[in-house]
């Protein structure tokens, strides 16, 4: 008697492709920032005065506002991927809209305080390092903001739906990687360099 293999169900769903690709993505992308972290308390560990002399004091306004911005997207895109997951992509899109605006925002604004910083790229290893770090982040989310406008896209075509939104859990990966090294720039950059 021979016997029958049964098939069992998974307990968890398998990753998918997409996500799966953003996700190595992501890692790929985390040690990229590690590396500049790593710069830049190696430089900072070696100087004698931090940041240098001829660096004017940051201030903390408009950072702290871009914060809450960025994490406030977060949250919004959050919702969004569970409103898809429950209601469907038309429903999801207002969230979906959101998050882009607040993208949008925080980018206006990060140009803003660049224009108010005064220093430049050329000011020194600080200078470097600082508009380096912020700058790269700041593709990031400029890359972050396309991305979901193309996702905004696919479910404004019908191409999302409540069983079938790989794209938006894709880019709500990356939109919280990239929140997440804000983070850790805010801190380093704001919170950590003396006054």
């Amino acid at each position: 008697m021979s016997a029958v293999a049964v098939p069992q169900e998974r307990a968890s769903r398998e990753m998918s492709g997409p996500i799966l690709g953003m996700v190595l993505f992501i890692a790929s992308e985390a040690m990229f920032f590690a590396t500049f972290f790593g710069a830049y308390f190696t430089i900072r560990a070696a100087a004698s005065v931090w940041p240098p002399k001829g660096i004017p004091e940051l201030k903390i306004d408009i950072p702290a506002v871009l914060t809450v911005i960025l994490v406030s997207s977060s949250v919004v895109l959050q919702i969004g991927l569970r409103t898809i997951q429950r209601s469907g992509a038309r429903k999801a899109m207002v969230w979906l809209g959101a998050t882009i605006v607040l993208g949008v925002a925080f980018l206006a604004l990060q140009l803003y305080d660049y224009s108010q910083l005064g220093f430049g790229v050329k000011d020194g290893v600080f200078g470097s390092l600082f508009y380096v770090m912020t700058g790269l982040h700041m593709a990031h989310v400029f890359g972050g903001v396309v991305f979901l406008t193309l996702v905004f896209g696919q479910a404004a075509e019908g191409q999302l739906s409540s069983i079938r939104y790989e794209s938006l859990e894709a880019g709500t990966l990356y939109w919280h990687f990239v929140d997440v090294v804000w983070i850790c720039l805010f801190t380093v950059f704001y919170l950590l360099t003396p006054r």
